[in-house]
């Protein structure tokens, strides 16, 4: 048995048994009905046999989903910067987090377009929790985060991911993304915890600069002009004001469905450059926390600086601070517009609007504040 078998994606040859299984499944059938109206599990049959690799049917089969829910969910799309980052070098994507699916969903999308290959993607083993997700995922160069388990199985979890994205990394030449952090924001502040960099760096404790100069770090930013799930996020943020928020059953599950179909308005997504060339400028002197601290500083400024700031931001912003300082950015009516979309949000059984209202307006304004201190400091 492989060490990596209970996390790793599928190899190429074990694809076609697979989707094999998945097509048998009433489940994945019911969602190819719903999902993909005219293009049946028959057309998929028929069509599977030309497939050779799971690229090839990512990018036969898998866009046909993402354009769905893209063409569904959002007004259009930008993309920008993977010209950072060269086909032939395999790269760690570092990206701010704001929905469980359609962060990666998009870089993804993105090689779509541009002809890449797509890369691997690290999703917590929460998130999948049926047996025709867990396949789904492994189909999808899905790499599994256990998240549950006493502190000593946990360490040890973290020894086995982190041994894999560096095998991934520098053995096999596969791109890896991963969110910079544990879970979505839900106070609008993207940053990068250092607990991160500590996994992926595991076993190279004492060459912490080169080791992180050959995962090729690179900060993605994502942007949506409206937030998925921004009222389930403030009314999270409410209800632990006064203790740790439980998740109830099933709750996970919702907050994907809710982020793949809800309008998300306009995407932005930017690939920064690698952070190579700034890591020599961290005194060699420091302590290995202190190094990790300048690296996620690193990463955190380009993707605040990369944040794609829409008129909604910076309507919050101001309404946040009470002032009319960013109304350059905006219309009188798309405040309107605004405005009563927050009042429509703000609307929940067990939470005050004034308590919804105040997280919603952080998650959507928050972004400006840490964009222009990040630029003003590049200055």
């Amino acid at each position: 048995m492989d060490s990596f078998d209970d996390i790793r994606p599928y190899y190429d040859e074990e694809a076609p048994e697979a989707y094999r299984r998945l097509m048998d499944d009433p489940r994945f059938q019911d969602a190819m009905r719903k999902c993909l109206p005219d293009y049946t599990i028959e057309d998929f049959r028929r069509d599977f046999v030309h497939y050779h690799s799971i690229d090839e049917i990512q990018a036969a089969f898998i866009r046909r989903w993402l354009d769905v829910f893209v063409s569904q969910s959002t007004t259009g799309y930008s993309f920008s910067g993977l010209e950072n980052t060269p086909p032939d070098k395999a790269c760690l994507y570092i990206g701010n987090h704001r929905d469980i699916t359609f962060d990666p969903a998009m870089l993804e999308f993105y090689f779509f377009i541009e002809k890449r290959k797509t890369s691997k993607i690290a999703v917590g083993d929460n998130l999948i929790n049926t047996p025709v997700l867990g396949e789904v995922a492994r189909l999808n160069k899905m790499i599994l985060v256990k998240r549950s388990g006493t502190l000593r199985e946990k360490l040890a979890n973290s020894h086995q991911l982190a041994a894999y994205i560096q095998k991934s990394l520098f053995e096999e030449h596969e791109s890896v993304w991963i969110a910079q952090r544990d879970g979505r924001t839900k106070d609008g502040h993207d940053f990068t915890k250092q607990g991160l960099l500590k996994m992926v760096t595991m076993g190279y404790e004492k060459e912490l600069i080169p080791t992180i100069k050959k995962l090729n770090i690179t900060p993605l930013a994502i942007s949506y002009e409206y937030e998925p799930c921004d009222r389930l996020k403030a009314r999270e943020m409410a209800l632990s004001e006064n203790g740790p928020y439980h998740k109830q059953p099933g709750e996970d599950f919702e907050s994907i469905k809710t982020g793949i179909f809800s309008p998300k308005g306009h995407i932005t997504m930017i690939i920064g450059t690698p952070i190579q060339k700034e890591l020599d400028d961290i005194p060699a002197e420091l302590n290995n926390n202190d190094k990790l601290y300048h690296v996620c500083q690193l990463i955190d400024k380009q993707i605040y600086q990369n944040y794609h700031l829409y008129p909604n931001n910076y309507i919050a912003n101001d309404l946040m601070h009470q002032s009319e300082r960013y109304a350059g950015f905006y219309t009188p009516e798309q405040k309107e517009q605004f405005v009563q979309y927050l009042n429509r949000k703000a609307v929940v059984q067990d939470v005050s609007r004034e308590k919804m209202m105040h997280y919603l307006l952080r998650i959507y304004g928050t972004p400006v504040d840490n964009h222009y201190q990040n630029t003003e400091n590049n200055q």
